[in-house]
């Protein structure tokens, strides 16, 4: 289902162009993973589930100078935009996600089983194993953000790799799992093609508010900041993480993991 390594280049590229932030606003609708509350705030709500990620910021030092750039990004849409506008997550939750498991209604389905979880964590401990061996002494695996993208309900940057190599050894990690027989067995697939991103912060109060010529130039300006200043981030581990809700990526310590 993934793209190829030109295919997704060229496809990654597109989403950060002004004129696609122009049609994609258009369609811009608030997030239902956060709920309005008294006052103006935003409460996240229950959206239970498991995946596959890097480290989040708040327990990672490797990529520090790449976290910071986005930090330092999303402070600016927080500052620029209208009040209510957005709801930033909160930045030590920041986070890769290299493959979706399971999530929301099919999770809460599944866990009625009560060994579910369980065999969960132990067969993606397996597949974890049988991709040491693919992984093992491999080149460095570096993505670098592209610039920001619009999706329908939150705001993210955009990846690339930053050879073709990287984009390889994902797509191949991301093929163990999805191809799993002992995973497809669970109900985990794969039903999105990939594309890299980390999100900053969902839609809220977007009414008739929002300016969206202003809102696709501001993204468009910040852009620049990687252009004159490229960042990159390097994918090191990757770990089977929980979340109770799009806030928080938490995992017990005997929890799968994966080095490159």
């Amino acid at each position: 289902m993934d793209d190829t390594y030109q295919a997704y280049v060229n496809r990654a590229a597109r989403l950060t162009l002004l004129d696609t932030y122009k049609s994609q606003v258009e369609h811009i609708q608030e997030s239902p993973k956060f709920k309005p509350q008294p006052g103006g705030r935003r409460e996240p709500v229950t959206f239970p589930g498991y995946t596959v990620t890097t480290p989040p910021w708040g327990e990672e030092s490797e990529n520090a100078a790449f976290y910071a750039s986005l930090d330092e990004c999303q402070q600016t849409l927080v500052k620029q935009l209208e009040a209510g506008a957005i709801v930033p997550v909160p930045k030590d939750s920041f986070h890769l996600t290299l493959a979706d498991l399971i999530w929301d209604g099919a999770f809460l389905d599944a866990s009625q089983n009560p060994e579910f979880e369980e065999k969960l964590r132990s067969r993606i401990g397996e597949c974890f194993a049988g991709c040491k061996s693919t992984v093992t002494g491999i080149p460095a695996i570096r993505w670098m953000v592209l610039g920001l993208m619009v999706r329908t309900r939150a705001i993210a940057v955009c990846l690339a790799p930053m050879d073709e190599n990287s984009y390889k050894q994902i797509l191949e990690f991301r093929r163990c799992i999805y191809q799993n027989p002992d995973l497809m067995a669970l109900g985990i697939e794969q039903q999105y093609h990939f594309t890299a991103h980390i999100t900053l912060a969902y839609f809220g109060d977007i009414g008739s508010g929002l300016d969206r010529d202003r809102f696709c130039s501001l993204l468009s300006e910040l852009n620049d900041q990687w252009l004159n200043a490229p960042q990159e981030i390097g994918i090191h581990r990757v770990e089977l993480r929980k979340f109770d809700d799009m806030t928080h990526y938490y995992r017990e310590p005997n929890w799968p993991v994966l080095e490159f």
